[in-house]
């Protein structure tokens, strides 16, 4: 019989410090929508035209998103191959699949190959990957196919997540700290990659929620390294402590946002009263995330939050009483790439340090130690992250 407790290994087995962020990689398509251009092309490519109606009203949606442009997988030559995609409910995710398939790991591996590059470690060292994404199903998996892409060790732990919707950006994190807390040494990367030809439909009268869809969604991949303890002597450069991680599913939100899976597509349902269940439930994970850190002013922190769509940041803006720059990031990220989905919140935490390391200020660009990460998505569900700027001043 061995001598050695359990609880022995089970401290050796886990690391000292908290999990950190200590690398960003974000990639988009190069293929770019102006979001002003974007009904005429809309209604061309899908035959439309004669929707006249409809097409004002599509174009009133696009212009009240706050969106100047967006990045798309799909192509008009890649619809003409594919008419059945045009159509609002014809059978097409045959050809869905088989695209994203393909483009999906791609863009995935694009954002990868970023983080690591900052990161500026061997990717053996990489011991963990978690892939999560809404676009497509396959067996094996977008995190198998990254995986090969990216020349990962064929030990490699993943984790893989279909169809989380836009919470699974702080769904990566949450499982990527608790992996790297309890596993010494281990390295996690941590991936989203969205596509949005599985949403990518015709217009109709039906259902203007699955219309608001086409005009608010983009296409792009983000990236993270997550590890605790991090070896400084190595080069590594810690740009985040993940202090906690919650996710709840708010009250009486039931059918607020909701997808399936058909022989169409993967359909897209939004309620309209989503930014207002989202701005009413906010504050109780604020109150619950902060009280033991003894932080009650929403304005004294730094804010990475999932632009689900300019509704969600106004009601989410004036509900709290947050200064106008709270919310400035995540609509520049809207503005310039659009919803990404899950892969979002990197987006927003990147544009963060970018604009921070440039005006000479810390990671959060204001100064703040403590800061939030918010997902929002199906469910609805909400995962709050709190974090803690470690990175030095410039």
């Amino acid at each position: 019989m061995g001598s050695i407790a359990v609880d022995q290994i089970r401290r050796a087995q886990r690391a000292e410090g908290p999990a950190t962020i200590l690398a960003i990689g974000t990639a988009n398509p190069a293929n770019t929508m102006i979001q002003a251009d974007y009904p005429d092309y809309y209604f061309r490519v899908t035959k439309s035209e004669h929707m006249t109606d409809l097409k004002k009203k599509f174009q009133r949606i696009c212009d009240r998103t706050m969106i100047k442009k967006r990045h798309l997988c799909l192509t008009e030559e890649h619809l003409k191959q594919n008419p059945n995609m045009c159509e609002y409910m014809a059978p097409s995710l045959d050809a869905r699949q088989d695209m994203l398939g393909v483009e999906v790991p791609k863009l995935g591996n694009e954002a990868a190959m970023k983080a690591i590059k900052e990161w500026d470690q061997p990717k053996s060292k990489i011991t963990h990957l978690i892939f999560a994404t809404t676009s497509g199903i396959h067996m094996p998996g977008a995190d198998y196919q990254c995986a090969k892409m990216l020349g990962l060790c064929s030990s490699v732990k993943r984790v893989m997540m279909y169809q989380q919707g836009c919470f699974a950006g702080g769904t990566v994190l949450r499982i990527a700290k608790d992996i790297a807390e309890n596993n010494k040494g281990a390295r996690v990367l941590a991936l989203c990659a969205e596509i949005t030809a599985c949403i990518f439909h015709g217009p109709t009268e039906l259902q203007l929620d699955s219309m608001v869809g086409q005009a608010l969604f983009g296409d792009g991949a983000s990236a993270v390294i997550v590890g605790a303890d991090p070896d400084e002597l190595a080069g590594e450069r810690p740009i985040f402590e993940l202090v906690s991680a919650a996710q709840t599913i708010l009250p009486n939100s039931e059918g607020a946002i909701n997808g399936h899976l058909k022989e169409a597509r993967l359909t897209f349902h939004l309620l309209k009263d989503v930014p207002e269940l989202i701005s009413n439930n906010i504050e109780k994970s604020l109150i619950e995330a902060f009280t033991p850190i003894e932080i009650s002013d929403w304005n004294s922190i730094f804010w990475i939050t999932h632009p689900g769509g300019r509704a969600i940041l106004d009601k989410v803006e004036a509900k709290l009483r947050l200064k106008k720059e709270k919310m400035a990031v995540s609509r520049h990220v809207l503005s310039e790439y659009g919803n990404l989905s899950s892969a979002c919140v990197f987006f927003v935490m990147d544009e963060l340090r970018k604009r921070s390391l440039k005006e000479g200020k810390s990671t959060t660009g204001d100064g703040l130690e403590w800061g939030v990460l918010f997902g929002f998505g199906p469910g609805l569900t909400m995962e709050t992250v709190v974090l803690h700027s470690v990175a030095n001043k410039i």
